[in-house]
């Protein structure tokens, strides 16, 4: 009946509903997208996405009936743009690496650890091939069977989500890698919804099946359970584990073997005749699967018909490319098995850049959003979505939509409206460049010398279009940082620099402390970060936690009579000033936490001296007498005093003021007060009582605990200073699932013992600075 369902509801979307007056215009085989499969947004400037245009607002078409030329079509046909996506160490690079080998790119493999010294080419970055990590996306461009192929390899570590997400947003589909034993991993995930969030199609291959305990099975269901995906494989493995030979194509129903000292050799042959029933059952299994997601096969599979090789092989392609399902491909990398039959499944399955309908957002038209035509003869639209530093200046890789770029054009960058020559053209390899004059609509290139930031778009000037940017996630982690020795101009080169490339790696001076704190996805993340600095800069840092803002404050009120007087010789210092001092039960009026009243009456304190007295109460205010911190919550009363008719000026005055609150400040019951944040984290279910446990140790008060499906939201209000590696602890006990954010809510007295601790601390600190 499920299946009944489905076609009957696919019947009814394929219905056309025809605006009258509005010609009708059909693409080739591109999906039908729904109003609710459409998002748009905006960048905010704090970072968040802003929806522009609602699910259910109509889509502004300009210009649907596109025409293109024959040799333009034919260039489209044989384009394909992927991303090379996964959890860490499932094997991307690697995968990378054996793809531009077979497609005669390269002409060695090297492992990404390699003991030849050289390291995967996708691996650029000294770092990477040291640490045997991916840290930045690397682009390439290679051929398979006369199709151009855009690759993107995307880092796994969840520290630099942002390469992936801003790879993503550009791509038309993607490989998503998965491990034979690790299967869906905390970092699949995060991937996934990356995926979803830019409707993007996707081929999964699960990698790595010669290992010991490969079993593709599983992850399968992990991939329909966990990531609630319609998948079903479209290959067997002959052989398992170390007996991995080849696979079997389910659509076409052939056995592929690899042969030759790399795998190069590709033979075809029938099934063998032990696996006939096995791959009889797993075709069954995927027309069942497929029937789900597409109406054709439905209908054939309720009339319990068998579908043709043909109408399999189109089904897959039709589904995919709706998003609807997910062929799964199987082999191992590193021994060189079933690579090319899944390169053949990227030509045959995935969209090709006129398939996909990318939009852009029209200035001059409220911002309407215009579906983009793929054809080189339109108005050109690009979008800038990586930055880098390169040997000749910044390189700001491009995306082109629509039109052709050519070198020695003039464009325009849609935000600023500033008009730009591309001096020169290049198409990525790594980090290698090839000039080209070139390039057509659903191309990937660099540019040079274009001053732009990334999620930038350009266009050719003719039209006012902008396409949506990309989503930044909140930095998660601090720690301050200090150049050791001298400080040279290279720091602030550097970290500036690292911001454009990296949106999600910030930089501010902490108005408190004057220390320099950098905020990121990670620890990892900034380690890196300041490693680079070190290489390439030849800045060595330090790095520490950044201080806590605490506050200091009384519990009491406390009079004071304090004289101030000096005298060494001619006019001395004479000053007395007589009051108390009281917390503050709230703000004053104009917002300030600290306050100065004046209740003298009659001329004991001459009047031009009492905004002296301010200004010392003020100035005492701004360093606490118990850690240095600022005061805050204190009014300061003055009610008599004493001036002498020589010796009193503004100095004895101000000075007699800073000393009688310091000494009646001592005597209020003087307290530290240390900012508490609003914390939400979010994690499986499996992990509440883990969360909760972790945030009570770090003296957090529970407020809320609500179960959303799969997901337990937690909040709690959690003191900053015990903030410091939460994030590290969180993903170590939620195998990286869990997420926080914080922000500050108020200031709370700390505990006796801490203040005692923090006393004590700041009394070594002032020995060892008179030292």
């Amino acid at each position: 009946m499920a299946l009944l369902g489905n076609f009957l509801r696919g019947a009814v979307r394929r219905a056309p509903c025809v605006t009258p007056g509005k010609a009708l215009v059909f693409k080739s085989i591109a999906p039908i997208v729904t109003p609710h499969q459409v998002r748009v947004g905006v960048f905010g400037v704090d970072s968040r996405w802003f929806s522009s245009a609602t699910a259910e607002q109509p889509v502004v078409e300009e210009s649907p009936a596109v025409n293109y030329d024959v040799a333009d079509l034919a260039r489209l046909n044989q384009l394909r743009n992927i991303g090379i996506s996964a959890h860490i160490d499932s094997g991307k690079t690697t995968l990378t690496e054996r793809i531009l080998f077979y497609t005669g790119r390269i002409e060695e493999i090297h492992e990404v650890r390699g003991k030849d010294n050289v390291g995967a080419k996708m691996d650029s970055m000294e770092l990477e091939r040291e640490k045997g990590i991916t840290i930045q996306s690397a682009a390439t461009y290679t051929k398979w069977k006369d199709c151009a192929i855009n690759i993107i390899d995307t880092p796994g570590h969840v520290d630099f989500t942002i390469e992936v997400e801003r790879a993503l947003r550009v791509l038309d589909s993607a490989i998503l890698v998965l491990c034979a034993v690790g299967g869906v991993q905390s970092q699949t995930m995060t991937v996934d919804r990356q995926m979803k969030r830019y409707n993007i199609p996707r081929i999964c291959f699960i990698n790595k099946m010669d290992r010991a305990g490969a079993n593709p099975w599983r992850v399968i269901d992990q991939l329909r359970n966990k990531l609630r995906l319609t998948a079903a494989a479209v290959q067997v493995p002959i052989g398992a584990e170390s007996n991995l030979k080849g696979v079997v194509d389910l659509v076409n129903m052939k056995a592929y073997y690899n042969e030759g000292d790399k795998g190069e050799t590709i033979r075809i042959d029938d099934i063998p005749s032990e696996m006939q029933d096995f791959v009889a059952e797993k075709r069954a299994e995927l027309i069942e699967h497929l029937a789900d997601a597409d109406d054709e096969i439905a209908e054939i599979f309720l009339n319990e018909e068998e579908p043709t090789n043909q109408q399999l092989e189109d089904a897959v392609r039709r589904s995919t490319i709706a998003q609807k399902f997910c062929p799964v491909f199987m082999g191992s990398a590193y021994h060189n098995k079933g690579v090319q039959p899944m390169l053949d499944g990227v030509l045959t399955y995935l969209p090709r850049p006129h398939e996909v309908e990318n939009y852009a957002l029209d200035a001059k038209n409220d911002e309407s959003k215009v579906l983009l035509s793929s054809a080189s003869s339109a108005n050109l639209v690009g979008l800038a979505f990586k930055l880098e530093e390169g040997r000749f200046g910044q390189l700001t890789y491009l995306r082109i939509y629509q039109g052709t770029l050519k070198k020695g054009d003039w464009i325009v960058n849609s935000r600023t409206g500033k008009r730009v020559k591309v001096s020169r053209l290049v198409r990525m390899h790594s980090n290698e460049m090839e000039d080209v004059a070139s390039v057509g609509s659903g191309e990937i290139c660099a540019l040079f010398g274009i001053d732009c930031a990334s999620g930038d778009t350009f266009t050719d000037g003719s039209v006012a279009y902008a396409m949506t940017s990309i989503y930044v996630p909140q930095p998660v982690i601090s720690l301050s940082l200090e150049p050791k020795g001298k400080e040279s101009p290279n720091f602030a080169k550097a970290l500036n620099r690292f911001q454009r490339e990296d949106p999600t790696f910030r930089v501010h001076v902490d108005a408190e402390s004057k220390q320099t704190i950098i905020s990121g996805m990670g620890e990892l993340h900034l380690e890196i970060y300041v490693e680079r600095m070190k290489r390439e800069y030849n800045v060595d840092c330090a790095t520490g936690k950044p201080q806590v803002a605490f506050r200091e404050t009384i519990n009491q009120k406390v009079a004071f009579n304090y004289t101030h007087k000096k005298q060494s010789g001619g006019s001395g210092q004479f000053g007395r000033v007589v009051g108390y001092i009281e917390p503050m039960e709230e703000p004053a009026e104009d917002g300030n936490l600290v306050e100065f009243v004046d209740n003298t009456v009659g001329m004991n304190i001459p009047s031009q001296y009492i905004p002296a007295i301010e200004k010392g109460f003020l100035e005492a205010c701004e360093k606490g007498s118990l850690i240095g911190h600022p005061v805050t919550g204190v009014r300061f009363v003055l009610e008599d005093g004493l001036a002498h008719a020589v010796d009193s000026s503004e100095l004895a005055f101000k000075l007699a003021s800073i000393y009688a609150f310091r000494e009646a400040f001592m005597k209020a019951g003087p307290a530290i007060l240390e900012p508490i944040m609003d914390v939400s984290l979010t994690a499986p279910v499996e992990y509440q009582g883990t969360c909760i446990g972790l945030l009570n140790k770090r003296k957090g008060t529970i407020g809320d605990s609500e179960v959303q499906e799969d997901y337990v939201e937690v909040k709690a209000d959690v003191p900053l200073n015990e903030m410091f590696g939460f994030s590290t602890d969180l993903r170590s006990c939620t195998q990286g699932k869990g997420e926080f954010s914080m922000e500050y809510k108020t200031h709370a007295p700390v505990m006796p013992f801490v203040q005692q601790q923090l006393m004590e601390d700041y009394k070594k600190k002032l020995m060892e600075q008179k030292k």
